[in-house]
């Protein structure tokens, strides 16, 4: 019996390291909560700075921007809490050519598609699962995406939900955060951090 009692956990044990975010040292940050140091400021007004949150916020024009970073990443862990309410459009691009990891309702599906990747269209095997149990409504959310070689993973408030194999990803890039057009919209990003894995 004790056998038996020792061999179902020693499971659960595995089943839990899959399942939620891995332990892991506190990663570099790379907003330093007051300006946009670091970051390509696009022409377009929508992006401020504000008690050390990042506000993303589309015009009356409502055209849309996205904010990268100066830097290019290749394999990385990257990690924000985001806020959001209603049905925004938004999201965390990576890698080139570009592969969007979505926040908010998707335009073509009509429906909430957050952590699911976007790649034109939205895969199966890319899809989120169980986020509708972890999401919190217009509050803050941790999501944490870790790209290594061609394999994507993601935890949304230290849960895995999805992850997506595809060598088409390859190419290291800036890390962006989007702002969809046509979208009466506002987004929010705080305490944002990554770390190349190569490091």
């Amino acid at each position: 019996m004790i056998r038996r009692l020792a061999i179902v956990a020693s499971f659960l044990t595995c089943f839990a390291a899959v399942a939620v975010e891995p332990a892991a040292d506190v990663l570099p940050s790379i907003f330093n909560g007051t300006d946009f140091t670091g970051w390509k400021l696009p022409a377009e007004p929508h992006w401020t700075v504000k008690d050390g949150v990042i506000v993303g916020e589309n015009g009356p024009e409502k055209k849309g921007s996205r904010l990268y970073t100066e830097r290019s990443y290749g394999d990385v862990v990257f990690e924000a809490d985001v806020r959001f309410g209603d049905a925004i459009d938004s999201g965390i691009m990576l890698r080139k050519p570009e592969l969007q990891l979505q926040i908010g309702v998707s335009r073509s599906l009509k429906r909430d598609m957050t952590c699911s990747f976007y790649t034109g269209t939205y895969p199966e095997e890319a899809r989120a699962t169980g986020v509708e149990k972890l999401l919190k409504p217009g509050d803050w959310n941790r999501i944490r995406v870790e790209a290594r070689g061609n394999t994507f993973t993601v935890w949304l408030n230290g849960t895995q939900v999805s992850r997506y194999t595809d060598a088409k990803y390859a190419g290291p890039a800036p890390i962006g955060l989007e702002m969809h057009a046509n979208v009466e919209m506002r987004v929010e990003f705080r305490d944002i951090r990554a770390k190349p894995l190569a490091e």
